[in-house]
């Protein structure tokens, strides 16, 4: 699904796949969500599930590498948080089995694209590999990804 035709650096997380299958969690929780009348339980089990693609964002556009990695810790968070509500509400039978399975299944997928992408960054810690300052521009809105150049910036530890 192609959320948006604009595009620059600061959009980036967007071809992530942990982010469209965190998307794709967040449409069917909402769905799920739709039979659960106590209103508390499903702000509380929306609320975890929109944070995890929310912060997958946010943590990519803030470019530094320590930020980047906080935001994603939080995402795991709140996938503990969301698979968590999910599981009481299958467990007082607001869920029935197979949607419950169904959103286990999609849920950890993200759960292992989001480990991957953690293991994957975390292994750039202190390794000068992470370029943390957006390239120099002409003024004009850039619509292709440019080659980054190191950053002389230390990293935060």
């Amino acid at each position: 699904m192609e959320y948006t035709k604009r595009r620059n650096l600061n959009r980036g997380y967007m071809k992530l796949d942990v982010w469209q299958r965190g998307m794709d969690l967040f449409e069917f929780a909402f769905r799920l969500a739709k039979s659960v009348s106590d209103f508390k339980l499903k702000s509380q089990f929306t609320d975890a599930v929109q944070s995890i693609s929310a912060n997958v964002a946010e943590g990519y556009a803030r470019r530094t590498l320590p930020e980047y990695l906080q935001f994603l810790y939080i995402a795991k968070g709140s996938l503990g948080e969301t698979l968590t509500r999910a599981a009481g509400l299958w467990r007082v039978n607001l869920i029935s089995d197979g949607d419950f399975e169904e959103f286990d299944s999609v849920h950890y997928e993200v759960e292992n694209k989001l480990l991957a992408l953690i293991e994957s960054l975390e292994s750039k810690r202190g390794t000068g590999e992470w370029i943390d300052t957006l390239p120099q521009s002409s003024g004009q809105a850039v619509s292709q990804p440019r080659s980054y150049q190191k950053s002389i910036n230390p990293l935060i530890h």
